[in-house]
């Protein structure tokens, strides 16, 4: 017999859209058919395992009894923050899921779009300015990803298959053919240097809030673009604004904010150098993930130990 036909926790969803929730219980309940899958609530029982995605103040008082918690999501720092979070609580977060195609998919186009000029061509249709733009290399354009976790790599390369000069920076060493790999030994100065696009794809830890300043920008080539779909958290806004209106960078498109949705007011929905996303580059495949959830609950409870653990030393 499948052991997830076997499998009878009680789960708990402590999702903040209705229409996820639901989704998340429909698929849940066909991988796990017996188990039990409540709404957070009140009243709602002791639970086994929770998946959460930014649930209702008070989350971990109501449920005590937790044996491993699941992000519905491949972010984890909202969770960490939380002050309730017990410390010795197992916190998974999803692996791809789903999202890396998609966020292969954003970083591609964007750093396609910017290279071949296609956005100088939409500006002069606006204009009806006819004027054609000199060929350049894919191998002559330098670009950096920076976090080469499964989303990263995915990145990295997908750009290597068009015939951009791809380099990728991690924590820990990493070998990857034909894309150069820099870590913590090599230092991030170097990875910086030269590159004409950074493509920012690393979790938000305490190491890489605010990484990205006005020191950091500055060693990118001149007229660099920034691509982040990571964390708004990992970019000084105030630096990354005072580069664009310097010309020090030429480019950034942005899916990720520190403040979302984006404010009205906020001067990244007027710039001219800043192409705007509303956190699209990766949605969740909830049918993936709960699939994903649904295998490591039975792992779990067949004393196996599944991938996606958080290291929370490492925030990630």
């Amino acid at each position: 017999m499948n052991p997830l036909q076997t499998a009878s926790p009680t789960i708990v969803l402590g999702l903040a859209r209705e229409d996820a929730a639901l989704e998340w219980a429909d698929e849940l309940g066909r991988a796990l058919p017996h188990s039990r899958i409540v709404r957070d609530a009140p009243d709602a029982p002791p639970a086994d395992y929770a998946v959460l995605w930014r649930p209702q103040p008070g989350f971990f008082a109501r449920q005590p009894n937790l044996k491993a918690v699941f992000a519905a999501g491949a972010g984890v720092d909202w969770l960490l923050a939380d002050p309730q979070l017990p410390a010795t609580l197992p916190v998974y977060r999803v692996e791809d899921g789903g999202m890396a195609e998609q966020m292969a998919a954003y970083c591609v186009h964007e750093v396609v779009r910017l290279h071949y000029r296609y956005d100088r061509y939409e500006a002069q249709q606006r204009e009806a300015i006819w004027q054609t733009w000199p060929y350049v290399s894919p191998a002559s354009r330098t670009v950096g990803v920076f976090g080469l976790g499964k989303m990263g790599e995915r990145i990295a390369r997908a750009l290597l298959v068009l015939g951009f000069a791809v380099r990728g920076y991690s924590r820990a060493p990493r070998s990857l053919e034909g894309i150069a790999c820099f870590d913590e030994s090599h230092g991030l100065e170097r990875f910086l240097a030269g590159c004409n696009v950074l493509v920012i794809a690393a979790p938000l830890t305490p190491a890489t809030r605010n990484l990205f300043n006005a020191a950091r920008l500055a060693q990118l080539a001149p007229g660099a673009a920034l691509i982040n779909v990571a964390r708004g958290e990992l970019v000084n806004d105030d630096a990354l604004l005072e580069a664009l209106d310097s010309g020090r960078l030429g480019r950034a498109s942005l899916d990720v904010f520190t403040v979302e949705p984006l404010p009205r007011e906020h001067r990244y929905w007027t710039h001219p150098s800043v192409r705007i996303t509303p956190h699209v580059a990766a949605i969740t495949v909830i049918a993936d993930s709960a699939r994903q959830v649904a295998d490591r609950i039975v792992m779990l409870r067949a004393g196996g130990q599944p991938s996606g653990l958080v290291d929370r030393s490492r925030a990630y």
